[in-house]
């Protein structure tokens, strides 16, 4: 069986050896993975890869060799796994989605504390319970214009909490562009400079010195000309983000080469007191927010780079956030962003069209003083206009 397993990895590109896989035979062996497939996950992962780039390739390869297995659900004590399946899907007309009532920040969170203390078996296609396929704020697969996610997917997009264990994978900033236009589109944010070691040849003053030198050549050399301006990007990541991320890799790639001197960060959603540089340890390497504003000088051209698409809750409410209770509102965060970088832009990857009808944006490009563009070649150039003036 583990053999199969073996060149499952291999046909994903990951440089596994033989040796892994008889150092992965022996702790098998030795019971380590006490026959949990949770266990054998991370088992396997820490023996077999050895570089993080290539986690993302070892999920896939894992997922699709053990037919989907989701090994890494979080099963909250309080809330039984068996309560959380989808088993059926339930359509609502236009009409009953209309009816449907949002409870408000406050009362959602009210009711499912309460809702935790009174339920005692699992619920479907209801509309009071934590359960599945019905119109209850409470639960996933269902239908409900504002609720709680606990397990599952996410559909309709509408949460304004999520009760779940959730991994996001970094940006690759490597990837390959199928265009140059986002290149050319970020050179129009200039500042050029000679600076450091005199490795490069000033062939005009080499040509002028060896005249003066009655033709015996005098070589002259000078630092290199580069780009001198400070970018720090802020990319938001997961939830609806992931429909954009071979958009945003693109940008990121094109970023890393064109800004030398350039810094970035993730979030989710929206910023709160901690961002992170790597989401496979976004929850024990954080870095605090307050530090981020006061590391970066005042000339730093600032970057967010998101869909704005959220809760408007998460951006406008203390403890908003789906995945923590903030003590600040998002909201706060981005208003101390703007004062301390002056020069700043917000890029969107979904298309302008769609702004209109998304209430979180038209928050968001408040807050950004419109200053919203989108992720196309004109969006980058007028976005890239703004932050050189």
């Amino acid at each position: 069986m583990l053999i199969d397993f073996f060149f499952t990895l291999k046909d994903a590109k990951i440089p596994v050896s033989i040796k892994e896989f008889l150092m992965l035979l022996e702790a098998m062996e030795k019971g380590i993975a006490h026959q949990s497939t949770d266990h054998f996950y991370f088992l396997s992962r820490t023996i077999m890869v050895k570089d993080e780039a290539h986690y993302d390739k070892f999920d896939k390869a894992f997922g699709a060799y053990f037919k989907g297995i989701d090994t890494v659900f979080e099963k909250h004590g309080e809330i039984p796994l068996d309560w959380l399946e989808k088993r059926l899907e339930r359509e609502l007309s236009d009409e009953q989605k209309a009816a449907l009532e949002k409870f408000g920040y406050d009362k959602l969170m009210d009711r499912l504390n309460e809702l935790l203390k009174e339920q005692k078996e699992r619920h479907e296609g209801g509309s009071k319970w934590i359960g599945t396929g019905g119109t209850s704020p409470f639960g996933n697969g269902g239908q409900n214009p504002e609720g709680i996610r606990i397990g599952g997917k996410g559909g309709n997009r509408t949460a304004v909490k999520v009760w779940e264990a959730r991994a996001y994978r970094d940006y690759d900033n490597e990837r390959e562009l199928g265009t140059r236009n986002i290149k050319v589109a970020l050179r129009r944010l200039r500042k050029f400079a000679r600076q450091g070691a005199e490795d490069e040849l000033a062939l005009d003053a080499t040509i002028h010195a060896t005249a003066n030198n009655a033709g015996f050549l005098d070589i002259k050399m000078r630092p290199e000309r580069k780009n001198n301006i400070k970018v720090l990007m802020l990319f938001d990541v997961g939830g609806t983000m992931d429909d954009h991320i071979a958009r945003t890799e693109e940008l990121f790639s094109a970023a890393k080469t064109e800004f030398k001197n350039m810094e970035f960060f993730y979030f989710h959603n929206c910023v709160y007191d901690n961002l992170w540089k790597n989401n496979r340890r976004r929850h024990t390497e954080k870095f605090a927010t307050w530090d981020v504003l006061r590391k970066y000088t005042p000339d730093t051209k600032l970057i967010f780079v998101g869909d704005a698409t959220m809760s408007p809750y998460e951006i406008l409410q203390p403890g908003g956030s789906v995945e923590y209770n903030n003590e600040e509102a998002g909201a706060t965060w981005l208003q101390r962003f703007t004062s301390t970088f002056p020069k700043f832009v917000w890029l969107n990857p979904e298309p302008e069209g769609l702004w209109q009808y998304r209430q979180s944006v038209s928050i968001m490009r408040q807050i950004m003083n419109d200053r919203m563009f989108p992720i196309t070649i004109d969006g980058l150039e007028r976005a890239m206009r703004l932050l050189s003036k």
